[in-house]
């Protein structure tokens, strides 16, 4: 493993965003990063991997993870090397099931210290889930530096109990900080969470509302459960419908459902506007560019995930959050309420409001000006949209 490596930090605020300014830097040769089980610990990962990349396209980097799941098939389609181990999260409860995941452990344990030793990493990158506990196990019994990137507005099991022995650790959110698993760790960043620069940079633009079959004069409400779509949101916002279409003068519905609830919730429209023709929605199971309806949302009406926290702040998109409740940890509550505590969000907690709870509170955000502005405003702030090369840069800066 190289040991003696020399980084000039000494980069201006001008610059620090500037790939091209980077350039004298000269980086670690191998890099791993572990991370999985969904998309919020997987996509950071890749963030931070294109982002080393920007700084230098001769970086190897390979992406550990496990077998069968949903990084196995996401990371080699962004072109990463992938090798996998066996993995299985804890019952949070001791069970007879505790055994074969125990087996399973240990045997992505000693899968890991086999690419440990094969990979010679210079830096091991962990960005959550149980997925990431043995590969940056398997580093520190090595004796190589890991870093950790945290989501959420509080620390994950597996990065907790890690971070102590973290070279360096990097949250999404301030108030993460407070967290007691972080009392040991010597260097902390308040970065954000990694996201591609498309998000924030995608320019609103009047071809993206003909492209939907949108208005520019009108103002536009993101509707989004995540890629997989969210069937409490869906089913919030369908029954609001017959109020939402007595602003059909001044708003109009980007509607992303999920694939499972797509036919659903289309019939559902179609029913509600065969008589109200002038309201524009747009209804797809999927956006595959969500930059581009980023670009033109004046207000979302999402989960609170830390990466759907990230791409909303870092657009400046007010949002109406409907957190997961049922979610491990509460990460989604704490995130969204973190939002709404800096004035850029409204919270509504699942299963406790009305159609007509949800229609006022939405109205109230977008077409009161001083309210929507004063929003735009506390969500730009708590926008990091050069996260993942603030990252990448700390990474080859800090760890020795």
């Amino acid at each position: 493993m190289v040991t003696s490596k020399h980084y000039d930090t000494n980069i201006s605020e001008t610059n620090r965003h500037d790939p091209a300014s980077l350039q004298h830097i000269e980086p670690y040769k191998s890099v791993v990063l572990a991370g999985g089980g969904t998309g919020g610990h997987i996509y950071p990962a890749i963030g931070i991997a294109q982002a080393l990349q920007r700084l230098d396209d001769t970086v190897d980097i390979v992406f550990v993870g496990g077998a069968g799941k949903l990084e196995s098939t996401l990371v080699p389609k962004h072109g990463f090397r992938f090798l996998p181990i066996s993995v299985a999260g804890f019952p949070r409860r001791i069970t007879l099931q505790w055994f074969p995941v125990i087996w399973k452990a240990l045997r992505g344990l000693t899968q890991s210290l086999q690419y440990m030793t094969q990979l010679k990493p210079d830096v091991v990158i962990g960005t959550g889930g149980y997925v990431s506990g043995p590969v940056l196990l398997a580093a520190l019994l090595r004796r190589i530096p890991i870093v950790i990137q945290e989501q959420n507005a509080s620390v994950g099991l597996t990065n907790g109990i890690l971070a102590r022995w973290a070279k360096a650790v990097y949250l999404a959110m301030a108030s993460a900080r407070k967290d007691n698993a972080l009392r040991h760790t010597k260097h902390i960043e308040i970065t954000g969470n990694p996201i591609r620069p498309a998000i924030a940079e995608f320019p609103r633009r009047d071809e993206t509302y003909k492209k939907f079959g949108l208005s520019p004069d009108l103002k536009t409400v993101f509707v989004m459960g995540g890629s997989q779509g969210a069937r409490a949101i869906n089913a919030a916002v369908v029954t609001a419908l017959p109020h939402l279409l007595e602003f059909a003068k001044h708003i109009q519905i980007v509607h992303q459902t999920g694939a499972a609830e797509a036919e659903t919730v289309q019939t559902e429209y179609e029913k509600h506007t065969r008589s109200h023709t002038e309201f524009l929605h747009c209804v797809r199971p999927f956006f595959d560019t969500v930059e581009e309806i980023y670009s033109i949302a004046d207000v979302m009406i999402c989960r609170a995930g830390g990466m759907t926290v990230a791409e909303v702040t870092a657009c400046g998109i007010p949002a109406i959050f409907i957190p997961l409740p049922s979610q491990t940890g509460n990460d989604q509550v704490l995130n969204a309420h973190s939002v709404a505590k800096a004035g850029a969000a409204v919270v509504m907690e699942q299963g406790k409001f009305t159609a007509e709870t949800l229609v006022d509170k939405l109205i109230n955000v977008l077409l009161d000006i001083n309210t929507h502005e004063r929003m735009v405003t506390a969500s730009r702030a708590l926008g990091k949209p050069h996260a993942s090369d603030d990252i990448a840069k700390s990474i080859l800066s800090h760890v020795s």
